[in-house]
């Protein structure tokens, strides 16, 4: 009984290290991509505040696909009238990181 106590403990300290770890690299990573010129995690700069992305896009099961396409192509019209530029600099796994540490912001 100890055992598995001592095996659940590890498993929830291995999970929550992987979500600190996560959490530094997304907001890392969208520092060093010049992601926070026009966004911020809780109020709205230019573009929409990280946490209002994530109410958004939650629960529906296409958000990352549709958000790794709009940090690498831009997009417009879905959170006003200032257009998202394309991000040429940020590569497909880079996108799916960023995007997979927005829609954690809640």
């Amino acid at each position: 009984m100890k055992r598995n106590l001592m095996m659940v403990g590890v498993v929830v300290a291995s999970a929550f290290a992987s979500q600190v770890a996560m959490a530094d690299a997304g907001l890392d990573l969208a520092k060093a991509k010049n992601c926070m010129a026009c966004h911020a995690v809780a109020n709205k700069v230019v573009g929409p505040a990280y946490k209002d992305v994530a109410a958004k896009y939650a629960g529906q099961k296409d958000a990352e696909a549709k958000l790794v396409t709009k940090v690498m192509k831009g997009g417009s019209g879905t959170w006003g009238a200032i257009p998202m530029p394309a991000n040429p600099q940020v590569s497909e796994a880079e996108a799916h990181t960023l995007v997979k540490w927005v829609l954690s912001q809640k």
